[in-house]
């Protein structure tokens, strides 16, 4: 009896241990320790974040770089301009990042996923598709509007696509000072070293020269 009192008491600190320093984790960028931590971008980053540097001046904490018109001559037809920490170190540790999005009429924000970090946005100019898609193959899209706003789940595949007859912009806040991407289509066909094509054939269901076209539109 004495045994079955002292695993049900071990029990219950492992799970109080659990929640205390697993749970946390779970979430997204760890709270700041100060008021601000303007990051030194010549150091290495640790897991908050990089550490503070030593002279702090106002423009640290003012950034003009989301402001546009951008170049969308590309491919997919848009320009992302971010302001995370590493373009804006005032944001180190804060936990807090934006993008500044345009889209060439008919321009495509390919499929891609952001594993760091929940996105909402809001339609500054013109019309955007906007779709994200669960983890049980389920897309939910809709076309919005300027003023109308949207928001992509922690980790989701999404993608924007400008159904207009004008270039579309998007204004997109992250619950992260870097919150990554992962865009799908050239993380798949233009990784480095490359994906083997038996692997991608496989899981495609299509042919080796298929699969080496694409490569050949992303390689680097």
């Amino acid at each position: 009896m004495a045994t079955l009192q002292i695993s049900s008491s071990l029990l219950r600190s492992f799970l109080l241990m659990f929640c205390l320093f697993v749970i946390p984790s779970l979430s997204s960028d760890s709270d700041p320790l100060q008021d601000f931590c303007v990051g030194d971008l010549k150091a290495s980053p640790s897991i908050n974040g990089f550490p503070c540097k030593s002279a702090v001046s106002a423009s640290d904490f003012f950034y003009s770089g989301l402001g546009g018109p951008l170049d969308t001559s590309n491919p997919n037809g848009v320009t992302v301009a971010p302001a995370n920490v590493l373009t804006f170190p005032g944001l180190n540790t804060l936990g807090i990042s934006m993008n500044n999005v345009e889209l060439a009429p008919g321009g495509v924000n390919p499929p891609h996923l952001h594993p760091r970090a929940t996105e909402v946005g809001t339609v500054i100019e013109g019309l955007v598709f906007v779709g994200f898609l669960s983890t049980n193959n389920t897309l939910f899209s809709k076309v919005l509007n300027a003023g109308e706003a949207f928001v992509i789940p922690r980790g989701l595949v999404h993608f924007q696509w400008n159904v207009g007859q004008v270039k579309a912009r998007m204004i997109t806040a992250f619950n992260s000072q870097l919150p990554g991407a992962v865009v799908l289509p050239s993380t798949l066909f233009g990784s480095k070293p490359e994906i083997p094509n038996a692997v991608l054939t496989r899981a495609f269901r299509t042919d080796d020269t298929t699969v080496q076209n694409l490569k050949s539109k992303f390689a680097v």
